[in-house]
Order: C-alpha cells, then sequence, then structure tokens
C-alpha cells in the first residue's frame, strides 16, 4: 500500500504525526522500540495538559510542538500550541466552532505542512494559519462558496494536504469534494457530477497501477476521484444509518476496504485495472465501524464494531473472520510497533494495548481516563515514544517508549 501524503510527512521529523491518525493517515504510527505490556495502573503519565476548551480532535505532533484545536465558552475556537513538557507556549484564533449540543467543539485535527496549519471548522469554514507569525494568512466558507449543506452533527473532517492543494467534502452540487490552493484559498478543481451531502470522513488518496486515486465516503457513498484532476472516477451506493460515514477507506492490492456503522457493515472493492470502476468482491457484517477508525496490519483489518459491540479481526484478500472479543467495545483503534491501542468510547475511557495478530484476542495492558470531561471521542497520537489522549478540554501524554 503507498499512500501520498509526501510533503505533509516531509514537515513533520521522524516519529512525529503531522496529521489525523498519523504521518500516513491511515491509523499506523512510525514508532518502534515501544512498550509491550503496560504497568497495572497504565504507563507512566508524563504530564496532564488542561484548559484547552471544548473538542474531540487529536493532537498533531510536529517538529518538538503540539498543536490542539480548542473552543472556548464564547464559541471562539484556538489551536493551542504547546511544548513538549506540556506547558501551553501560545494561543493562536482561528475563528468559531460548531456549538451542536451532542458535541459542541473543535473536532477536525490539524495537518501541519511546513510552517502552515490548515483546519476546518465544524461549520464549514477552511483555516491556512502561519505557525511562524501566529496568524492567519486565508480563511474560505466552503459551503457558502459551493453551496453545500452541513451534515447532522456538523463536519468532523481532517483536512488532506496534497502537493499544492488542501483538498475537503462541503457536499455542494457538482462540487461534493474540492481542492484549494494551499497558499491561497482558491478553488483549483471541483466535483462534477457528484452531489451527494458530505458525511465525517477525512479523504485518503492511493497509488493503484501508477494513477492518484482519492477515496472517500460521503453521506450514502463511498467515492473514488482521480487526485490529480478531480474527475470522478466511480461511486458505490453504501446507505447507512443517519448517514454517518466517518471511517477512511482502506487499499491495498487492489481492493478498497469501506465501513459504516449502524449494522450496515463494510465490504471489499475491486478497482479495475485502470482505476476507473469497481466491483464489490466481499461484503462483511461483523465490522461496522460507525467513527472510530480501521487499520490493515499484514493484510488484517482490526477495528471496533458498533452494532455488537466488539473488536473483531478480518483478512483483508476475502473479508474471513479471524477473531472477535466482546473483552472491547466499541473504540478507536491505532497501531504502532506490532500492537493495537484501543481508546473505548463514548463513556468508559478504557484504553486496551493488544497484539495485532490475526491468531487471537491478547491483551497486554488496560488502563482508564480519568482527566478531563464529556464523550471520550478523540482518536489517539503517538510520536516520539508517547501515547497522546485528548479528552474535552484535557490532553494527557504517556510514557510508552520501552526504551
Amino acid at each position: 500500500m503507498t499512500l501520498l501524503f509526501l510533503l505533509a510527512a516531509a514537515a513533520a521529523g521522524a516519529g512525529d504525526s503531522p496529521q489525523f491518525r498519523g504521518p500516513n493517515r491511515d491509523g499506523r504510527f512510525d514508532e518502534q522500540g515501544l512498550l509491550k505490556t503496560w504497568p497495572e495502573n497504565s504507563p507512566p503519565v508524563a504530564w496532564a495538559a488542561k484548559g484547552l476548551g471544548k473538542g474531540y480532535s487529536s493532537a498533531s505532533v510536529v517538529q518538538g510542538k503540539i498543536y490542539v484545536p480548542g473552543m472556548l465558552d464564547d464559541q471562539n475556537a484556538n489551536i493551542f500550541v504547546l511544548n513538549l513538557d506540556g506547558t501551553v507556549e501560545r494561543k493562536i484564533p482561528y475563528g468559531k466552532e460548531t456549538l451542536i449540543e451532542q458535541a459542541p467543539g473543535s473536532r477536525s485535527t490539524p495537518t501541519i505542512d511546513g510552517n502552515r496549519l490548515y483546519i476546518i471548522s465544524g461549520l464549514g469554514v477552511v483555516y491556512c494559519i502561519d505557525l511562524t507569525k501566529g496568524e492567519k494568512l486565508w480563511e474560505a466558507n466552503v459551503f457558502e462558496r459551493f453551496k453545500g449543506e452541513n451534515s447532522t452533527w456538523h463536519l468532523a473532517e481532517s483536512l488532506l494536504v496534497d502537493g499544492d492543494r488542501v483538498i475537503c467534502t462541503p457536499g455542494g452540487p457538482d462540487a461534493t469534494v474540492v481542492a484549494l490552493n494551499k497558499m491561497t484559498g482558491e478553488t483549483i478543481w471541483a466535483t462534477k457530477g457528484l452531489s451527494d451531502k458530505p458525511s465525517y470522513c477525512s479523504s485518503a488518496i492511493v497509488d493503484h497501477k501508477g494513477r492518484r486515486i482519492l477515496l472517500t465516503e460521503t453521506a450514502k457513498l463511498v467515492v473514488g476521484i482521480d487526485a490529480g484532476t478531480g474527475a470522478l472516477l466511480w461511486t458505490y451506493d453504501h446507505p447507512t444509518e443517519y448517514d454517518i460515514h466517518a471511517v477512511t477507506p482502506i487499499y491495498k492490492d487492489g481492493l478498497v476496504y469501506f465501513s459504516g456503522g449502524y449494522g450496515s457493515g463494510g465490504g471489499a472493492l475491486e478497482l479495475s485495472p485502470d482505476g476507473a470502476s469497481v466491483t464489490l468482491k466481499w461484503a462483511d457484517k461483523n465490522l461496522d465501524s460507525q467513527h472510530h477508525g480501521v487499520v490493515l496490519v499484514d493484510g488484517y483489518l482490526y477495528g471496533t464494531s458498533h452494532n455488537k459491540g466488539q473488536l473483531v479481526c478480518l483478512e483483508m484478500a476475502t473479508g474471513k473472520l479471524m477473531w472477535s472479543t466482546k473483552e472491547i467495545k466499541q473504540g478507536a483503534v491505532v497501531y504502532a510497533d506490532g500492537m493495537l491501542y484501543v481508546y473505548e468510547g463514548p463513556k468508559s475511557g478504557i484504553v486496551s494495548l493488544v497484539k495485532a495478530v490475526p491468531t487471537g484476542f491478547e491483551r497486554t495492558g488496560k488502563f482508564t481516563v480519568t482527566e478531563g470531561a464529556d464523550n471520550h471521542w478523540a482518536h489517539p497520537a503517538i510520536a516520539n515514544g508517547r501515547l497522546y489522549i485528548r479528552h474535552g478540554d484535557a490532553l494527557i501524554a504517556y510514557n510508552i517508549s520501552g526504551k
């Protein structure tokens, strides 16, 4: 599998996490030498920073700085910039965030590209921030520009930087997915022939036989788009309750894995050699990941089921169920150094360390997040030997290095 986020990744050093779900947006973090078991209480807590405002965004970590968005009581949101010791160095205002009752606050994870930070609010405004000067360079209301309509629980997409473009999903007529010039915010392309509403998915770009394809999920569809031109290649109908599609599709060996919650399940689409069409290879109801992410490790998919409340392992090539367990319910799943990290929510806050093997479930660590408030929904981030958990207005850093 080849994911193409070279410029964003180039902004980060080894072990950094410059965007949502890691360097390649696939839930895999480039860390080695991490603990394979945890002490009974938890791995050592390095620090806990509080007062970061309301939000469910993950932390981005680049070159010794940590970036976390949060909304204060006046609806104004900031990028909180922390040092590696947990102290807040400064905060950079960027605009208003959503007040929607069930999940007020920020939800987009910042994407760091060089000295610029990109984020989209739940209200549909894309912001570009100069991190050197600590100020906004431009902003663009994509709902107004492309006549899109917000999703029920408001946008939760994390922006994709691809070369000179920043890509997002406003869901407008003939403009469901768009690419903006990352330096100016001007429109580069918008999809034609695609008018579905946005959901909560963060897009990814993959290389299929030399063709760069942007993969995402909208309210009712799995979508493939030519990443260079924005031309619509194909769609696949996948209805789910409340139009909640929030799991980034996964690519391997010509297959595209997709998933949705509420029992809608997922499956694998087989791409044609030119990537211009798809056919369903297999379907599955065991793994219906709602908004918690799925990771691919050595040909096997790991994620949690929304409907059945269990951790699941599937074989990517065939959809075969390798194992499942109700020892772990619904939670965000990420991977590093042979291990799965599962952060359960919305209420429990249990974090589990699990071996990423298809032979069976084996948990080697478990603790409960006690700092912060509100639902446990943010995806974990791993950078430079630390596990970062966002819970409400708190960010907790755990030392997980085995060195």
